[in-house]
């Protein structure tokens, strides 16, 4: 589980790769889930977490790139 601020350090393409690496455990956790497994439950919610902080810090820069060009 990473800071929104460690985030904020990264370049983009390796927010964008580190958003891949999320999705694919999200998507792992809910195979899990679904064949009767019981993965750490908390998990979930982390993930979901660290991809809404990623968005945000993308989100982010996108507007201050457009801001630095007007």
């Amino acid at each position: 589980m990473a800071s929104a601020q460690e985030y904020r350090n990264m370049s983009v393409k390796d927010l964008n790769a580190e958003m891949i690496n999320l999705r694919r455990e999200q998507f792992n956790l809910r195979m899990q889930m679904g064949s009767g497994n019981t993965p750490k439950i908390h998990r979930f919610s982390i993930v979901r977490h660290d991809i809404a902080r990623i968005k945000t810090v993308l989100t982010e820069m996108s507007r201050a790139a457009e801001k630095g060009n007007s």
